[in-house]
């Protein structure tokens, strides 16, 4: 059993938010104009990165002819209008209630920039206010993005806890790398398009947030689940 745990910390694109299908799409096109495809062993080398690093990721994985930079832009340019569809993923809104019932704080380690975050949150500022804080893919005391295991350790700075009282939830093998080296405990809800075996690290790997169940973890003060 994992040390006691007090605090949470969630990943947000395709874990909290079902935007990994819009990304997806949007790639795909891309791709397509060089006659390429985007596959799953593509993707799990470009999810859960910073848009940079993911974009070159994605550059180099299928030789395309453009920069990094050329593909972040264009891969936000059509973004920008496929934000708005963006919902909370199944479980979210009960088991983030429940942490907030019970008094655990959480908070929100997403590679997302500034402007991406609040175009895709816009219709969820209400939900926001669950979360003590939130890091995100731009803030200035982050030097590195996942796989390194700094935004984690900023998150968890800032919710004046040690690392190894937090629980992360990771959708992506990048975020569950950067989690583990962080020393934090990780529920792995890999992307469904991705390979399980590329989430061994993981403490536990379950289907969707609704199968969590938090008797599982030496929570503090918990109490069972209704």
């Amino acid at each position: 059993m994992p040390t006691a745990i007090t605090q949470i910390i969630f990943d947000l694109d395709g874990l909290l938010l079902n935007t990994e299908d819009l990304h997806a799409s949007v790639i795909q096109e891309i791709a397509a104009r060089y006659g390429k495809s985007y596959g799953p062993e593509v993707k799990a080398q470009v999810v859960g990165k910073r848009a940079l690093e993911s974009s070159q990721a994605l550059v180099d994985a299928l030789d395309l002819p453009l920069t990094g930079e050329a593909c972040r832009a264009e891969r936000h340019r059509m973004m920008r209008d496929r934000y708005s569809q963006t919902q909370l993923m199944p479980g979210v809104e009960r088991l983030t209630g429940y942490f907030q019932a019970q008094g655990i704080p959480m908070a929100i380690a997403t590679s997302s920039h500034t402007e991406n975050f609040q175009l895709k949150t816009r219709h969820h500022q209400s939900w926001l206010q669950r979360f003590r804080t939130i890091v995100k893919g731009d803030d200035a005391a982050l030097v590195r993005g996942k796989p390194a295991p700094d935004i984690f350790l900023l998150a968890a700075q800032r919710l004046g806890v040690e690392p190894q009282h937090c629980l992360v939830f990771e959708d992506s093998p990048a975020g569950v790398s950067a989690a583990r080296s962080a020393g934090m405990s990780v529920v792995a809800i890999p992307d469904p398009d991705l390979d399980l075996s590329l989430f061994q690290k993981a403490h536990q790997v379950l289907p969707s947030l609704e199968e969590f169940m938090p008797e599982y973890w030496n929570f503090e003060a918990m109490i069972p689940c209704l």
